[in-house]
């Protein structure tokens, strides 16, 4: 009979811990929502013709913090703040600087998402001189 009521109480006690533990894990997780996901492929390639050859390409992500492969991520996901993701505002219509009328085209683009919304931009750029003037001394693609 001790047996029994041991057993008994022992199995209460282990379903009762197990429905606990189902319970809390059944919450959902509030960490969830604190952060809109932003995380970047951003890539600098070579030749006229898309698909461009990709020659260097980072990570970054700047939620909850900055991380990622590139460089300095901080000065980066300042940069986008500043902007707030639109990429066309990082660079200049009409770059100042002297630059030879070589074609040799880079490509520049950004993949992935900036604060919960997609992000898919590119630009080329008639060389890497033209490129350098367009985008001034910006963070985002210095890599």
């Amino acid at each position: 009979m001790r047996r029994s009521l041991a057993f008994t109480t022992l199995s209460t006690l282990l379903v009762s811990g197990t429905v606990a533990m189902g319970t809390a894990h059944a919450l959902p997780s509030q960490s969830a929502g604190l952060y809109a996901p932003s995380a970047l492929v951003l890539s600098l390639g070579k030749g006229g013709t898309a698909p461009a050859t990709v020659q260097r390409a980072v990570t970054l992500s700047c939620a909850p913090r900055p991380s990622g492969t590139h460089p300095s991520p901080e000065a980066a996901c300042t940069e986008l703040r500043q902007v707030e993701g639109e990429f066309t505002q990082l660079t200049t219509p009409l770059p100042q600087g002297r630059c030879t009328r070589q074609w040799d085209p880079v490509v520049l683009s950004a993949t992935g998402v900036w604060q919960g919304r997609s992000v898919s931009w590119s630009a080329t750029f008639g060389n890497t001189c033209e490129m350098r003037a367009s985008l001034a001394e910006g963070a985002v693609f210095t890599f």
